[in-house]
């Protein structure tokens, strides 16, 4: 853009936002404003200079803070030649509107037009455009964060949302003495658009990240970043509160600090009951707060992240990332003690942490279920009819890769969902997705495994539809159709309970569940050749998105969509869309 239609843009988009917080003013205590520019910048990495897509020139990005049931206000503006939009990864429909006809307020209950997905519920922000994001964090702390919901630029675009009790109300834990964030990622050096281009073009399998980073930072363990290393200094016997983000697009983490322990307080911005272990595994888009105390001798300890890759033959980043925990007084070039990450396929490291996650307060799970629904999730190998099938063929057994729930492919729209839904408009999407597979046989051990035996996956933009306040229980089921692996499922707009999970096939008659005090999430790993079971209430209108928080399985059609419909009432009812929404 030139620097005059850039100038052009900013007063305008300042115009817009200065008249949208004349009329959010009225209607809310404490409101928290953000200027959100997407825009490139050069980063050195690796031994190598590349441009990437950043907020406001800063990877990662810039932290958005507020307090519970304030106003968080976002003027987002595009100015890099690529589409955007930002989803905001929080843990419970948790967004409120004023709108004013003439001088009447109506509170009403803001559905997902600010939720971010592009294509889902909203056009993408193009390259000279700007959107206002505006929701309220109601009844809700802790730690979320936001990223990028457009292609995989969420490899760079992303940062904390973190939000603080009231000041009135207190931890539910002893006050830490200070808090420190850290950001778990991924980098490439290639162009992360066109990767995803090339990616779908071949058919096959995405290459593994070059790299790990803790706070944007690969560690000594990597070429040319000696230097590159985040450094955090704490107080000897004092406690921490950390405030761990997995902001990584294509793989799991193991995450441990060498000869300290981590008690877990908080997962994805709900309180659990305290749980201590050495080290802790976070799905990609999942966030955890733990508590550190610093009770070792004075020095300096390894902070190391690492890669969990529960599937068979897949190709990913062997090399931990390292950072350094430095206590204070202690010498800045002595020898830091290194960090033991567990093995890279350690599944019972995973379900150690998982079984000791339950949730702190009273729980309220539905107990009478209105709709059931079985999902397998798993990878397909669809036949290859290119013409060009070396370029075009590349997954296995000369076909192409992708990736379903149910055996259905989604394809996504070039319209915004959410708007052909509001509107009425027909040809855009079905209402047909199925409440379980077509097919039933052995998921985990005898799932047809070769193309001969078909393992083609249909393909369609489908939803189901739910009544308002209909009480919903899913089990995922793991699949093994070309190789079984741990799954993070994230649900947008709604978080769930997670009543109970398990290896091998899902069995009614032997399955248990936890209706005490299961842990409440917004994204939950179904297990390697195993299932997991959610229950949740559909309170809150509109078009949400369920889909693998692998961004290679999302692109790949591992995704459906719930439309939870209107209720009775203004407050259980989708309003109208901003006036500034984004035209595809």
């Amino acid at each position: 853009m030139t620097s005059s239609s850039v100038s052009s843009l900013l007063r305008l988009s300042f115009c817009l936002f200065i008249l949208q917080l004349m009329n959010i003013s009225r209607c809310s205590a404490a409101t928290r404003i953000y200027q959100f520019k997407v825009q490139t910048m050069r980063l050195t990495r690796l031994c190598q200079t590349k441009e990437i897509v950043t907020i406001n020139g800063k990877f990662p990005g810039p932290a958005i803070t507020a307090k519970e049931d304030d106003r968080i206000v976002v003027n987002v503006i595009n100015m890099t030649p690529y589409n955007a939009t930002i989803h905001w990864q929080a843990s419970i429909h948790v967004n409120k509107i004023c709108f004013y006809y003439g001088r009447h307020g109506i509170k009403q209950k803001l559905s997902c037009w600010y939720d971010g997905p592009s294509y889902i519920t909203q056009c993408p922000i193009q390259s000279g455009q700007s959107f206002t994001y505006n929701f309220t964090v109601a009844r809700q702390k802790g730690t979320f964060f936001w990223h990028a919901h457009f292609s995989w630029l969420r490899s760079t675009v992303y940062g904390p949302l973190i939000v603080y009790p009231k000041a009135s109300v207190p931890y539910p834990f002893q006050k830490p003495f200070k808090e420190h964030t850290i950001l778990l990622g991924e980098y490439w050096l290639k162009d992360v658009v066109e990767l995803e281009k090339h990616v779908l073009e071949s058919g096959g399998p995405p290459p593994p990240a070059d790299a790990f980073t803790i706070n944007g930072q690969p560690g000594p363990n990597y070429i040319c970043s000696s230097k590159d290393v985040y450094e955090m200094e704490i107080v000897p016997r004092k406690t921490y509160l950390l405030r761990l983000i997995n902001a990584g697009i294509n793989m799991e983490s193991f995450f441990t600090i060498a000869n300290h322990r981590l008690t877990i307080v908080e997962v994805d911005g709900e309180y659990t009951k305290p749980f201590t272990t050495e080290r802790v595994m976070l799905v990609p888009g999942q966030t955890m707060n733990v508590l550190l105390t610093a009770d070792q001798a004075t020095g300096r300890y390894s902070i190391a992240m690492g890669p969990y890759e529960s599937a068979k033959n897949v190709k990913f980043q062997h090399t931990s990332a390292t950072a350094n925990l430095r206590y204070f007084g202690a010498l800045p070039n002595s020898v830091a003690s290194p960090a033991k990450l567990p093995l890279f396929n350690d599944n019972i490291a995973v379900k150690t942490v998982m079984d000791g996650l339950r949730s702190l307060n009273a729980v309220d799970v539905p107990i009478d279920v209105d709709a059931h629904l079985f999902i397998t999730i798993g990878i397909n190998v669809n036949k290859c009819n290119s013409e060009n099938p070396n370029n075009k063929c590349q997954g296995p057994r000369k076909g192409r890769l992708a990736a379903s729930m149910n055996n259905i492919s989604f394809v996504e729209p070039k319209v915004s969902i959410l708007e052909a839904y509001y509107k009425k408009l027909e040809g855009y999407f079905t209402l047909d997705f199925p409440t379980a597979p077509e097919k039933s046989y052995d998921f985990v051990n005898g799932a047809p495994n070769d193309i001969g035996n078909d393992t083609q996956a249909a393909n369609g933009t489908r939803a189901m539809v739910f009544e308002y306040g209909s009480r919903i229980q899913i089990i995922f089921q793991n699949t093994g159709t070309l190789t079984t692996e741990n799954h993070p499922i994230h649900l947008h707009g709604h978080s769930f309970y997670v009543i109970g999970y398990g290896t091998g096939n899902y069995d009614q008659q032997t399955a248990r569940f936890n209706l005490e005090d299961p842990p409440y999430l917004n994204t939950i790993g179904v297990p390697v050749g195993g299932w997991a079971a959610i229950r949740f209430v559909a309170d809150n209108p509109g078009l949400w998105l369920l889909h693998c928080h692998f961004d290679i399985h999302q692109t790949w059609g591992m995704s459906t969509m719930f439309i939870v419909k209107n209720g009775k009432t203004v407050l259980e009812t989708l309003p109208h869309p901003p006036a500034d929404l984004p035209k595809c």
